[in-house]
């Protein structure tokens, strides 16, 4: 997995990952925590076939420029980059596909930048909207998504470096994909996650989110965007969910088809690390979606 080192007009420098040729459609592929290009090894030579394949390491992760305040990451400079990284390819309108932290950018592409997302595939990324309502609304989502308010504490950084690091890899990595991440996959993970800044830097993207995470039993001030008309994703759309996923919980396709009124849903046997667990479901669900 050849990596080219990117310049982006944002001022950040981003290692990607091509394949496939350049005058075949556009696929950008977006990994999410705590990943990198590595989340789709066993997608990209398929959809390399037939299309230009485009898979970065995002702004904080493995190598990348990892700019040091909260607020750099902020989901609109991360969108920023994404279209900054078509823009340096000279790829206009193209298919977006995003797991996790990639699905959440991929989601506000979407209704951001409709002139140039052409279509959309998400994996396993819930929707905005349904993700903060659920944790208004539902007790159990609220309950699995309490670790988003652990990864906000920076004290938490401090812990993340050698033996720390193993003891991340094991507790909120490699125990929700088995033994699907071992050997030279875990030690170029380790690696990624040794560069200098690296961890604090990609949980940064979970301090500079807007999103609300109130604490079980606590009954916050509503946020009036949860209760009012809210636009819709007009890209044709597949959802790609892992139905074992622990972190996020069924709820999140509930009501997805009222806001993304061109929706195919596929479900597979996968946690939520699909593109790990089960790449051959993900491979099948968008090759018979068209792609």
């Amino acid at each position: 997995m050849t990596l080219t080192r990117i310049a982006l007009s944002t001022g950040v420098e981003l290692d990607v990952q091509l394949a496939g040729a350049e005058d075949a459609p556009a696929v950008i592929l977006l990994h999410g925590f705590p990943e990198s290009h590595r989340t789709w090894r066993h997608i990209v030579p398929d959809l390399a076939r037939d299309h230009r394949v485009v898979v970065p390491d995002q702004r904080g992760y493995a190598s990348s420029s990892k700019p040091t305040a909260v607020a750099d990451y902020t989901p609109d400079r991360i969108v920023g980059d994404l279209i900054a990284l078509a823009d340096a390819l000279g790829i206009g309108r193209f298919t977006l596909v995003g797991h996790d932290w990639g699905g959440a950018v991929a989601w506000m592409a979407a209704l951001t930048r409709p002139d140039r997302i052409e279509r959309l595939v998400i994996v396993n990324a819930p929707h905005p909207l349904i993700f903060q309502r659920s944790l208004f609304d539902d007790a159990d989502q609220r309950a699995a998504s309490q670790y988003i308010t652990r990864f906000r504490d920076t004290g938490l950084d401090q812990g993340l470096v050698g033996a720390g690091l193993e003891r991340f890899f094991g507790s909120s990595f490699a125990h929700h994909v088995t033994k699907a991440i071992a050997g030279e996959d875990k030690a170029a993970y380790l690696d990624e996650w040794s560069q200098p800044g690296a961890m604090t830097a990609m949980l940064n993207w979970y301090r500079a989110s807007s999103i609300v995470v109130p604490a079980p039993g606590e009954d916050p001030p509503r946020p009036a965007f949860l209760d009012a008309p809210f636009p819709p994703v007009m890209q044709r759309t597949l959802v790609v969910w892992g139905t074992g996923d622990k972190a996020l919980l069924p709820v999140q396709l509930e009501g997805l088809d009222a806001l993304v009124p061109d929706l195919t849903v596929t479900k597979v046997d996968a946690g939520h690390f699909v593109p790990w667990e089960n790449p051959q479901a993900v491979i099948a669900a968008m090759r018979d979606w068209g792609i």
